[in-house]
């Protein structure tokens, strides 16, 4: 059983970072407004998505009774605020990164972002890692050190996605709600904002949105919605250090969208980075493949022994 919730995890997951892989494509459609705008419809149209959902599943009821029941669970209650504000900044900062260029600093954010999940996984959730695991998560270290370097001056933007999204993935794990609720709830805690912004921060751009631009802003909903939810349906069926190696998926896509549809340049720098990063993927399959190897021998001599 636990197998057979392993796997639909990681499909789950898989997907949701396919998605993510590919965004910059969409936000890149909506270029023509700031980032603080989109951010702001990005929250609100993804709260208005969710309550769709909830309304058609006829989960009202149980929608309500969770936000009461929530209310009375402090430590879930600021758990599930602060991956509120912890997925809007870093919302925020991937909007601003895409429609600036800087998609490949995109993508070497979430090229770090595994290692933050795999520390804090070791720190907070005391997960154990296997020597062959932890040899890859030193070489996919030293690749992302070296990419990082080259840059030559601090990364801030790959840093900050890095960081924020590592503690969502965190909160997500050790606040125990369904993702549903868990999602719609958090877009609730951070809609007023982002409707005050809308309504008192002037845009940089005052002409009205047209008509294609705001079918486009209002599937930014959905967009937001799909492969979060996807994230949390796969974040509580596998460990936290699973989930850090299948974030590889969407920096992968982000640097090749960068490379081939931005233009932007693909250097000797980032095929050493990268050589070692799919390096350390190689290994931690091995490891995987013996780890599971060795528990099904264990189970199967555990079973003759009866």
């Amino acid at each position: 059983m636990q197998s057979q919730s392993s796997k639909s995890g990681v499909v789950y997951a898989a997907i949701a970072y396919v998605m993510w892989g590919v965004l910059p494509l969409f936000w890149n459609l909506l270029g023509e407004i700031d980032a603080g705008h989109l951010l702001a419809h990005r929250i609100v149209w993804s709260f208005v998505t969710m309550i769709l959902v909830v309304l058609l599943l006829g989960k009202i009821r149980p929608f309500f009774k969770q936000i009461r029941d929530l209310f009375s669970d402090k430590r879930a209650f600021w758990g599930l605020f602060a991956a509120s504000l912890t997925v809007s900044v870093n919302w925020l900062v991937f909007i601003w990164a895409v429609n600036s260029g800087h998609v490949l600093q995109s993508s070497l954010g979430y090229y770090i972002n595994p290692l933050i999940s795999i520390l804090l996984a070791m720190i907070v959730l005391k997960e154990k890692s296997t020597r062959l695991q932890i040899v890859s998560f030193i070489l996919a270290a030293l690749g992302v050190i070296y990419l990082t370097f080259s840059y030559g001056v601090f990364p801030w933007v790959s840093f900050l996605l890095a960081i924020s999204f590592a503690v969502y993935g965190l909160l997500k794990k050790v606040v125990t709600i369904p993702p549903m609720f868990g999602l719609t709830i958090e877009t609730m805690f951070v809609t007023p904002l982002a409707i005050l912004y809308l309504l008192f921060v002037p845009a940089a751009h005052s002409d009205p949105i047209p008509t294609g631009t705001a079918i486009i802003l209002f599937l930014s909903g959905a967009a937001t919605a799909a492969p979060l939810l996807l994230f949390a349906h796969g974040a509580r069926r596998l460990s936290l250090t699973q989930i850090g190696l299948l974030q590889y998926i969407a920096p992968t896509l982000m640097l090749l969208l960068g490379v081939t549809l931005f233009g932007e340049a693909f250097t000797h720098a980032h095929l050493i980075a990268f050589s070692c990063i799919w390096g350390a993927l190689v290994l931690y399959t091995i490891s995987g493949i013996q780890l599971k190897r060795q528990t099904t021998k264990q189970l199967k001599q555990a079973q003759a022994a009866k």
